[in-house]
């Protein structure tokens, strides 16, 4: 259960080398989902607060960029030993402010601490490369510098991983930061920066704050010395920050809104495509944004798929995410399960077909469901739905599915299932998304980037192309004095 207890928990904010509270008192309440029950407090934080986290930041920049790689790296191994060390009382707290499955949460541990050990290697490997000169006694020197103080959003939906992500790749090239976690689930994120001190972070290279998302954001962006912005939510908010970064010419990376296909072919391992697409759709109760949100299935084996899917679905079981046997948390919020409500309703007035469950229980949870005969004039077809829902449609060929799987301005994730080899490599091709998976309904790890084209944002996050985002390009002619 939750650890109340626990030296982890923090009820204040870091800036510096203090944890403290807002200047005035101020605080925001933290629930949990499955319960409501009051967790704890964290500061309100705004506008003065985040002006002296960046102040903290650029002062801490000169010390922490000279220091060498292998000093970062080591740093960051640490960290990545006491996330390791610290996984369980980790999870439960973010099993008690988020709701997913305690078995989710541990996963999600594992995942944020491979961030931590995968940049404490890519930290010792960032150089530089000599290019061939065009010009006698000269000598062309391309290298990599820490782009500098770096600002952090991150979601609720993964409170951890999220933060680790962008922390890894940021200190490994030297930059320093300011953290801003959501207000729903901040405990989590406070946890994983006292082990970051603990590991040996040195004051002000990271400060996180809670509070005002809006006071706190204006300032950043504004702010010219912060040369990097990080973003992880919605693509109407992501449009936003990138627009009050455009006088100030920041970096950008954006990993924003997703309405990821997950096609089936006639040639498919129905019963491992019904499999993954449980993975990918019911994961964290539908609440990632890789997550399937639209299933295509080609005619000829509709109904056997469904009948599959369905039977996977059944198996789910709804619960507080501490039950044993829990596979489905609950929604975040009351919001989160009117609109999960709404798609279902405005799909079943519109022709659709409830095949299993569709109904809200009591409190924030949502049963998990199978909706057939969709059309694309319902709203799970155009929005993003972020919850148990999926909803299912037929095609006949395999460019009418392509081309369907593509009408949507977003572009994060994609799936489909197929056995034809000749067909992987096409369809792979013409999906517009920056992350595919065939015949796999998981697919984020720290080795391979991740990231999407059109509106689902900007950059790539996790692998070598990671470190991108927080580092700044240098080139340097050389000519020699003198000749030999």
């Amino acid at each position: 259960m939750f650890p109340k207890n626990s030296s982890l928990l923090k009820s204040t904010a870091l800036i510096g080398s203090d944890w403290r509270a807002a200047q005035d008192g101020a605080t925001i309440s933290v629930h949990n989902p499955s319960t409501c029950e009051h967790l704890g407090d964290v500061p309100k934080m705004g506008a003065i607060e985040a002006k002296e986290a960046v102040d903290a930041a650029s002062a801490a920049l000169p010390a922490w960029r000279k220091q060498t790689a292998k000093a970062r790296s080591a740093i960051l191994y640490k960290w990545y030993q006491l996330l390791l060390t610290n996984s369980e009382e980790l999870a439960k707290i973010m099993t008690a402010e988020q709701g997913k499955p305690l078995a989710e949460a541990r996963g999600e541990v594992a995942y944020g601490a491979s961030f931590l050990q995968w940049f404490a290697e890519e930290a010792k490997r960032g150089g530089g490369e000599i290019i061939p000169a065009v010009k006698d006694n000269t000598q062309v020197r391309v290298t990599r510098e820490a782009a500098g103080v770096a600002a952090m959003i991150t979601p609720w939906n993964f409170p951890i991983a999220m933060i680790t992500r962008k922390l890894g790749p940021a200190l490994a090239c030297g930059c320093t930061a300011v953290i801003k976690p959501a207000n729903l689930t901040p405990l989590s994120a406070l946890a994983v920066i006292e082990l970051g001190k603990q590991a040996g972070v040195p004051d002000g290279v990271i400060n996180i704050i809670t509070g005002d998302s809006n006071a706190i954001g204006n300032v950043w962006c504004a702010d010219d010395r912060v040369r990097v912005l990080s973003f992880t939510g919605s693509t109407e908010v992501g449009a936003k920050l990138a627009a009050l970064c455009a006088p100030t010419v920041k970096k950008l990376a954006l990993e924003l809104g997703g309405n990821a296909p997950f096609i089936v072919f006639e040639d498919a391992d129905l019963a491992l495509a019904a499999k993954q697409a449980i993975l990918s759709k019911f994961r964290n109760a539908g609440q990632t944004c890789v997550c399937a949100n639209r299933f295509y299935v080609q005619s000829s084996v509709y109904d056997e798929f469904l009948s599959l899917f369905k039977n996977e679905i059944a198996a789910l079981q709804v619960g507080d995410g501490f039950a044993e046997g829990t596979t489905i948390g609950p929604l975040i919020n009351q919001a989160a399960v009117e609109k999960a409500a709404a798609h279902v309703a405005d799909a079943r007035a519109k022709g659709a077909t409830v095949l299993f469950g569709g109904e809200r229980l009591e409190g924030h949870f949502f049963q998990p469901t199978l909706l057939a005969d969709m059309q694309e004039d319902m709203l799970p077809s155009c929005e993003e739905t972020f919850a148990p829902i999926a909803p299912v449609y037929r095609f006949d060929s395999e460019y009418e599915a392509i081309a369907r799987a593509n009408a949507t301005p977003f572009g994060l994730a994609a799936y489909f299932c197929s056995r034809d080899l000749g067909r992987v490599m096409r369809v792979s091709a013409a999906l517009e998304a920056g992350i595919i998976g065939v015949n796999e309904g998981i697919i984020s790890t720290e080795v391979a980037p991740f990231g999407g084209v059109k509106q689902s944002g900007l950059g790539r996050e996790g692998a070598q192309q990671g470190m991108d985002e927080y580092s700044e390009i240098k080139y340097t002619l050389i000519g020699y004095a003198g000749s030999a």
